[in-house]
């Protein structure tokens, strides 16, 4: 393990990297890595607790996704593709592919929309609506475990300068 830092904090593997770039490349500020670098580490983390999580629940991270929207939209737990498109950030011809594949797999099923003659719904069935809950609780407990030790005044500072970051990405 490498030497801590001055005040006594652990080094990570970014802060080798970050190191190595230094001597490395001295002519470049490679400062922005000390903070992406990590992000981009812990996105990898996170994304495998989550397959996990929802894996135990016989889903994959793009199936908890639809069926999160549909659950978050609040009974009748059903949206348009369109909505759908909008909150997975997918292609219309891959949000079709995966309402036909969660179709299959008896978790959503398709309505015609009252509004609209040509339009359809996508609604849980009692059986998605199930998985995903459990899905759901078991990927909070995992979270929850992956930040366990991080104290609650941290996790708030976190996740603010977390948003101040996103929103310049979800801004442009």
């Amino acid at each position: 393990m490498a030497e801590p830092h001055a005040d006594g904090t652990p080094r990570d593997e970014v802060d080798r990297i970050v190191l190595a770039w230094q001597h490395e490349r001295p002519d470049l500020d490679v400062r922005p890595l000390t903070v992406l670098s990590r992000v981009s580490r812990l996105a990898r983390h996170l994304d495998l607790a989550r397959r996990g999580a929802f894996a135990r629940h016989g889903l994959e991270t793009w199936e908890f996704d639809v069926l999160a929207a549909l659950r978050r939209a609040g009974a009748p737990y059903r949206l348009s593709p369109g909505a759908l498109l909008t909150q997975t950030l997918v292609t219309s011809g891959t949000m079709t592919n995966r309402i036909d594949r969660l179709v299959q797999h008896g978790l959503v099923e398709r309505q015609p929309s009252p509004d609209d003659r040509r339009g359809v719904l996508v609604q849980l069935t009692p059986a998605g609506l199930r998985r995903v809950d459990e899905a759901f609780a078991d990927l909070l407990d995992v979270e929850r475990g992956l930040i366990g030790d991080l104290p609650e005044a941290d996790r708030e500072r976190l996740a603010s300068l977390l948003r101040d970051v996103l929103t310049l990405f979800d801004a442009s």
